[in-house]
């Protein structure tokens, strides 16, 4: 008996929930150009927080919101070398002086092996 109710019957590939008496959730559209010029329209959820960036879809390079508010960049340190590093601990005239020690003793090796 359980066999006839199936029957007939594509479990899974059709729902039979109707659309009667529900209302869609409210979206907002964000209009994306990308720098080759193409315009097109991604919706959103009305709580969602737009990206400022999105896929281009007719050809993937990355396209930006139109009338989208630029993200402010932080100013970041620059890298610190390995000469700012050691200007830190010693002054010109100290490295100087241990350059002067340190060929003055490659030279006498040099000497000592001629």
């Amino acid at each position: 008996m359980g066999e006839r109710t199936l029957r007939g019957s594509r479990l899974g590939s059709i729902s039979y929930e109707t659309d009667r008496n529900t209302e869609p959730a409210a979206r907002q559209p964000g209009v994306y150009r990308c720098h080759k010029g193409h315009t097109f329209t991604v919706p959103f959820s009305d709580e969602a927080e737009l990206p400022l960036v999105w896929e281009c879809r007719l050809d993937g390079s990355i396209a930006k919101l139109v009338d989208g508010v630029e993200a402010e960049t932080k100013k970041g340190k620059p890298p610190r070398t390995h000469w700012d590093m050691l200007l830190e601990r010693r002054s010109v005239a100290d490295l100087e002086e241990v350059l002067a020690e340190r060929l003055e003793m490659l030279r006498g090796r040099r000497s000592q092996s001629a």
